[in-house]
């Protein structure tokens, strides 16, 4: 069993920049790929950056060139660097852990609590 932590989430003005924690406990860190995921009021769950199997990152459309997913194996310490934040990105931010395919792929999927960020002036 893990668990994901996140922390980081606040309020900050359009424009602004806030970085997001995640840290793993378990040792799912070399076995699983992680991810962001959002949720705005009224709004499905939609993905923000997560990790491929082959070692990419895939993002949104709508955050391209803004967010950036990092991971620092030392600490079992995924991040989402946001900047030129906007008030659109004003949701829930959560963190998903997947486990890699085969012989994993059985594995369970965790998710994080979330974390607030609003994008306001």
């Amino acid at each position: 069993q893990a668990q994901l932590v996140e922390s980081g989430g606040g309020l900050v003005q359009p424009g602004g920049s806030l970085r997001l924690s995640c840290a793993a406990s378990g040792s799912i860190f070399a076995i699983y790929t992680m991810g962001w995921y959002r949720q705005a009021p009224g709004k499905e769950r939609e993905l923000v950056a997560r990790e491929t199997s082959g070692g990419t990152t895939n993002y949104a459309d709508s955050v391209k060139g803004r967010f950036t997913l990092s991971r620092d194996k030392s600490k079992n310490t995924v991040y989402l660097q946001m900047n030129s934040l906007k008030p659109e990105d004003t949701a829930v931010y959560y963190c998903n852990a997947q486990p890699l395919p085969l012989p994993y792929s059985n594995y369970p999927a965790y998710w994080g609590q979330g974390t607030q960020v609003t994008v306001s002036s």
